[in-house]
């Protein structure tokens, strides 16, 4: 895959107009490795790379329901390799012990963190103690890349891709807190482990701007993809069924900016990818405005510190 051109502007960058999964070139010889991917936009993720010839591995917490969506990959794409990965983000040895498996042994040339919760209606902690939404949703992707390292470096031409949400721009995302001791919002621990997403993948940028890989991250608009489930309060039972075709788009669409940013040769390291459309809810992929401070060096270096610390995985990502 061609590597396209580096720019010192986050915002700058060339989309295609009107950019579809068909415009995406073969990916043959190339392995994905999706978490979250027995639904949702891992799911169509793993669907479309692997009908474009890409191998691909699906990481999730549960054997069964990652077998059902490996069969439905090979449905959607007849003769597709497709491998599954149990692991659960919210417990550091199975994070350690699934990163392990892939970084002994195997070339990941594409690695989507992808999964997450969100609309937790009460305080819940991770395995290792730390609050549910931000221990899953950055800490444990964190702890997971630094291990699964190794499968990167092997690669020629590796690109991550960090799917974060336009939750990530609300005031309430402000990273302090981080385990929301003080003061637990559900969506307020959403959007805080949404901007980390950000910031930690513009960090993970920085940290490798001299060598091959190229760390983007995505938000993917507005879509029912099984996150909205594990909201139970009442809000949250009446909108949810009702606003679900009026209000949000689809899987198919919201893993555009995924597949977009994974390969296309006119992203750059360090962008922010979402929908183009009305509201930045749908559409077709192109850069778009990162939350203000997200990209400033200081908070980088102080998440990835205290992500460092917190999970006791030191990560050093040159390549």
């Amino acid at each position: 895959m061609t590597r396209a051109p580096h720019t010192t502007n986050q915002q700058t960058g060339t989309a295609m107009n009107h950019w579809t999964p068909h415009d995406i070139p073969d990916q043959s010889g190339r392995t994905a490795l999706i978490t979250g991917a027995n639904s949702g936009i891992g799911l169509q993720t793993a669907r479309v790379l692997a009908a474009r010839g890409a191998r691909v591995i699906l990481a999730g917490r549960g054997q069964t329901k990652l077998d059902q969506a490996a069969d439905a990959v090979r449905a959607a794409a007849p003769g597709a390799r497709a491998d599954t990965l149990v692991l659960d983000l919210a417990d550091l040895s199975s994070v350690r012990e699934a990163a392990t498996r892939i970084a002994e042994t195997e070339t990941i040339d594409l690695l989507f963190n992808n999964a997450g919760v969100m609309n937790l209606p009460e305080r819940q902690t991770t395995h290792d103690g730390f609050e549910m939404t931000f221990g899953t949703n950055h800490l444990g992707h964190f702890a997971f890349d630094a291990q699964l390292w190794p499968a990167l470096r092997r690669s020629t031409a590796p690109r991550v891709i960090t799917v974060s949400a336009i939750a990530a721009r609300w005031p309430m995302g402000k990273l302090d807190d981080l385990m929301s001791e003080k003061n637990y919002r559900a969506m307020g621990a959403y959007a805080k482990s949404k901007r980390a997403n950000i910031v930690y993948t513009l960090e993970l940028a920085r940290r490798t701007a001299t060598g091959r890989l190229e760390a983007l991250v995505i938000h993917p608009g507005s879509a029912m993809t099984g996150l909205q489930q594990h909201g139970t309060g009442r809000l949250s039972r009446l909108i949810t069924p009702l606003a679900a075709r009026l209000m949000m788009g689809s899987p198919d669409g919201a893993a555009w900016p995924s597949l977009y940013a994974a390969t296309s040769a006119h992203v750059h390291s360090g962008q922010f990818i979402g929908p183009a459309g009305r509201d930045q809810t749908s559409g077709t992929p192109k850069p778009a405005k990162l939350p203000k401070g997200a990209d400033d060096p200081d908070e980088g270096r102080r998440l990835w510190t205290v992500s460092e610390d917190l999970t006791g995985v030191p990560f050093d990502p040159g390549m």
